[in-house]
């Protein structure tokens, strides 16, 4: 439709119509916006710690969704529980361990700095226990089920 068209059809619809084109518009625009990015953590060993922190962020700061499905999720992949819209299989299994450098201790300011980093992306229950014991074991790992963290509160998929 030439630019004339639509200002004449602009003329004859009047404020109202207007008006509700608009509002159709802006909605179709704010619903298109809002489709939601999901990825799906399959199988993760985990990382460093920073940089799975920045990137769960990130995950918060654009709303997307994470679905921990894989056979297992260990060391850092655990603080993907920190996703504001997230969901874990009860089939998974969790890995807890301490902050440590490649296994190798890291100093007390160090390891407690690291230490509340990894358990602030926890829920309360969770983060108690990891607290109190689980980051306390440096080598191998805390196996939890996704069904007893189900069961400690978070969402299963």
């Amino acid at each position: 439709m030439s630019r004339f068209a639509w200002g004449g059809l602009l003329r004859r619809a009047g404020l109202q119509q207007i008006s509700c084109l608009v509002a159709i518009g802006v909605w179709g625009a704010m619903a298109a916006s809002q489709s939601v990015a999901v990825k799906i953590v399959e199988n993760d060993r985990g990382g460093l710690i920073g940089a799975r922190a920045v990137e769960i962020a990130a995950i918060n700061a654009d709303s997307s969704r994470v679905e921990l499905r894989g056979k297992f999720c260990y060391s850092s992949c655990t603080m993907y529980l920190g996703v504001s819209d997230l969901c874990i299989s009860p089939t998974t299994a969790f890995g807890f361990h301490g902050p440590s450098r490649y296994g190798a201790v890291l100093s007390v300011p160090q390891f407690e700095h690291w230490s509340r980093v990894m358990a602030m992306h926890y829920n309360a229950p969770l983060r108690d226990w990891f607290m109190r014991e689980a980051r306390h074991r440096i080598t191998g790992y805390h196996r939890v089920s996704g069904a007893q963290l189900i069961a400690l509160g978070y969402p299963s998929c």
